[in-house]
């Protein structure tokens, strides 16, 4: 960083196993991509080419090979993998991935039915000789997965081969472990980390809301993805305790609250 401060909590270096940022590319241009790792490259672990977005962008192969030069892994949204799931193109969908050299490769079922014992065979398979991610929960807010539902298919997942389990949020941030207003599904999550170790679970989280709560929850090396790409330093902020919302979760407590107690009385000096 530019300068010292105390305080500030530790962060795993790249590449990293926790405190994984995942940014979405959903149709940055290569002069916009030359800028954003520039500005913000040395903060981010992987990027996820949105949805069905590679199928379009211009320029894909040279974009690709600009962010894994800069130490980013690149790689394609679970949506074009079900695209190519659905029209029983799987051998063409590995092609393309060994086309591009991507190691990292997502697995998902968020828009169409696959029988978990396939999901977790293709995950199998897949793992051998890439970094998998798997994402469980629906795309579909009037899908409910019971919290036993959801460490059972993340255990089952995770003992494939995954990397990560991705807890699906949408790029809205409203379905999965979240309610359509965006809030957290507190139960549903409290459930979830019983069973699965947090730094297993990559939480897509594209609100500064839902930023804030994960990393008051987990603390700075909490794995979040679906971020924009302007908001990469505003989260790094968030994780250092460098923004309003997280500031005093770093500060030592009796320190916090000596700064909370002066704040307080000068409240009530100007009444």
């Amino acid at each position: 960083m530019n300068f010292k401060l105390p305080y500030i909590p530790e962060r795993s270096e790249k590449p990293r196993n926790k405190g994984v940022t995942m940014m979405m590319d959903k149709g940055l241009g290569l002069r916009e991509t030359e800028n954003f790792i520039e500005a913000s490259g040395h903060l981010t672990d992987i990027v996820k080419f949105g949805f069905g977005t590679s199928y379009v962008t211009k320029n894909l192969e040279e974009k690709i090979k600009m962010y894994k030069q800069a130490g980013i892994r690149p790689y394609f949204g679970g949506t074009l993998f079900e695209a190519f799931y659905a029209r029983k193109k799987h051998d063409d969908y590995l092609k393309l991935i060994d086309k591009f050299d991507l190691d990292l490769v997502e697995i998902s079922d968020g828009s169409i039915i696959i029988p978990h014992n396939e999901k977790c065979k293709l995950i199998k398979s897949m793992s051998k000789d890439r970094t998998v991610l798997s994402e469980v929960g629906s795309k579909d807010s009037g899908i409910l997965i019971s919290p036993a539902k959801w460490v059972r298919l993340m255990k089952a997942e995770l003992d494939a081969g995954s990397w990560k389990v991705i807890a699906e949020g949408r790029e809205a941030g409203n379905v999965g472990v979240f309610r359509p207003n965006g809030t957290a599904h507190t139960l549903l999550i409290n459930r979830i980390i019983a069973k699965i170790k947090p730094e297993d679970i990559l939480w897509e989280a594209p609100q500064k809301n839902q930023q804030v709560w994960f990393i008051k929850l987990f603390g700075a090396e909490v794995n979040l993805g679906n971020i924009g790409a302007n908001d990469m330093i505003p989260l790094e902020c968030l994780r250092l305790g460098l923004r309003g919302d997280t500031f005093f979760d770093f500060l030592p407590a009796d320190y916090a609250d000596r700064l909370k107690q002066v704040n307080d009385e000068d409240d009530n000096d100007e009444e």
